[in-house]
């Protein structure tokens, strides 16, 4: 027993108890604080800003650095690309007269079930509330849209390809 004891007490003495000079000399008694190794740790946290240092009796060490930024630090790179500041799709759209048929997913717009189909209607075609008049491709899955009223298409909205955003209009119908 008392053998056990002995390495266990080595074992502490010899991580985290001994000093830069490698001394290990305690400042405490038996299983206590080493008071130079937390000088030690305390110097080193203040000399690279480290907000918390934690050693353990087997020597490991864990240190944290917690980073603060003010707005005087941010500093740009570089030049942004040029983004035209154009309104949201669509927004035009909206003060014109008539019925829009918007996306109800974010996705690709199709005016044709496949690229060698026919598109599923035209502008100046006259459509019935519930016809599939697109697709929208959202998650490799093919959704198709359907006029939301009966009326003629006055505007496709969106190019073939493109891709909507949820509640985007597609398409403008007019009475008629």
């Amino acid at each position: 027993m008392s053998k056990r004891n002995h390495s266990s007490s080595s074992k502490r003495t010899s991580g985290a108890a001994s000093t830069s000079d490698g001394g290990g000399a305690r400042d405490a008694g038996e299983g206590g604080i080493n008071l130079a190794v937390v000088r030690e740790l305390a110097k080193i946290a203040g000399e690279f800003n480290l907000s918390e240092v934690e050693a353990d009796p087997n020597g490991h060490v864990r240190v944290r650095r917690q980073m603060t930024v003010t707005g005087a630090e941010i500093r740009p790179i570089g030049a942004p690309p040029a983004l035209a500041l154009a309104p949201p799709p669509g927004a035009a759209a909206d003060s014109e007269p008539g019925t829009f048929v918007s996306s109800p997913f974010v996705g690709t717009f199709y005016r044709a079930p496949s690229p060698e189909a026919s598109p599923f209607v035209e502008v100046g075609q006259s459509v019935r509330k519930g016809q599939v008049v697109c697709i929208v491709e959202a998650m490799k899955l093919m959704n198709e849209i359907e006029s939301e009223a009966d009326g003629r298409i006055a505007e496709i909205l969106v190019g073939n390809g493109e891709h909507v955003e949820y509640g985007q209009p597609l398409i403008r119908l007019v009475k008629g």
